[in-house]
């Protein structure tokens, strides 16, 4: 997996009161950690404790608002708090959206973060440890899996932030949490620019979706088939193609206003899939292009390409 990053300007304006800045300062920053059991929830609370959170691990949802008002209470000692969140609670997991409109309200800056992986990962981590999965009862570990889905989808769906840790190490999932959450400036907006190929399937973490496969594909040119969308000579094929550039230009324009949706829903994060086939030529190529696009509109822009050098 390749992956490197491009700085927008993220620069917020502050136009409140000194006393509205003193109040929202004293209101711990919150990340609530979720997903499914054996997706690395522990692994991200760890890179989380060790970039300087105050973690707290299966915290019943309804007294998260309480952790928030006692941190509030520290006089700035404890200024970040995660809470990991799973099924071991599920009999309090009712209660969670419950304390997110309370914390809502008390102008909370929260975010949730959701590990994902394929079915066939989960398995195969949960099988190398030789523990049975906490939903799976007297059936299977694919059976605890499809529960605990079946649970857990509403809260995917209001995620802020996926990371699908199906095809990551360790050192690959620290990465990214650390590309996430190590920054002190937190950005209006930022972008995963993610080439794929189809041929491997689509990336579960992925919030838009789009397909280069109108394109021809230099794999059948000889002389480009060695190459990736990475070598100019590829790019410059993909980009002489009837169609290529107008597309480029009429997707920036359309995330322009996505992005501006995003901003005021207070959508933070966005995992932008660019498909073709293999995941080698066009969607890389497309991607290097769009990423600097977007980070000229403020987007702080990640590039992952997924699948290059798979084949």
């Amino acid at each position: 997996m390749t992956e490197h990053a491009n700085h927008g300007d993220g620069a917020q304006v502050n136009t409140g009161t000194s006393a509205e800045s003193a109040e929202a300062a004293a209101i711990p920053e919150l990340v609530i950690i979720s997903g499914m059991s054996g997706a690395g929830r522990s692994t991200a609370a760890k890179c989380l404790e060790d970039l300087g959170w105050f973690v707290v691990d299966n915290l019943p949802p309804a007294l998260i608002p309480t952790m928030v008002d006692l941190g509030a209470r520290s006089q700035g000692n404890v200024a970040r708090i995660a809470v990991v969140v799973d099924v071991r609670g599920r009999r309090f997991f009712d209660n969670l959206r419950e304390s997110l409109a309370d914390l809502a309200a008390k102008n909370v800056k929260r975010r949730v973060l959701f590990l994902e992986a394929s079915d066939e990962a989960l398995v195969r981590r949960f099988e190398s440890v030789r523990r049975p999965h906490p939903l799976q009862g007297d059936g299977r570990i694919v059976d605890g899996i499809a529960a605990e889905r079946d649970l857990l989808r509403e809260l995917r769906g209001d995620a802020d932030l996926v990371i699908d840790t199906s095809s990551l190490n360790v050192h690959e999932l620290r990465a990214k949490m650390d590309a996430q959450f190590a920054g002190e400036e937190e950005p209006e907006l930022r972008a995963t620019v993610m080439s794929f190929g189809y041929k491997y399937g689509l990336p579960v973490d992925a919030d838009l979706v789009v397909d280069c496969r109108f394109l021809p594909n230099p794999h059948w040119v000889p002389e480009l088939r060695p190459f990736t969308g990475l070598n100019e000579e590829v790019s410059s094929y993909v980009f002489n193609q009837p169609g290529a550039k107008e597309f480029l230009d009429r997707y920036a324009e359309l995330l322009q206003l996505i992005a501006a949706g995003y901003r005021r829903e207070g959508k933070r994060y966005v995992t932008i899939a660019i498909g073709c086939t293999g995941g080698k030529h066009r969607s890389v190529a497309m991607s290097e292009r769009l990423a600097p696009r977007l980070a000229a509109e403020g987007v702080e822009t990640v590039v992952v390409h997924r699948d290059m050098g798979r084949e």
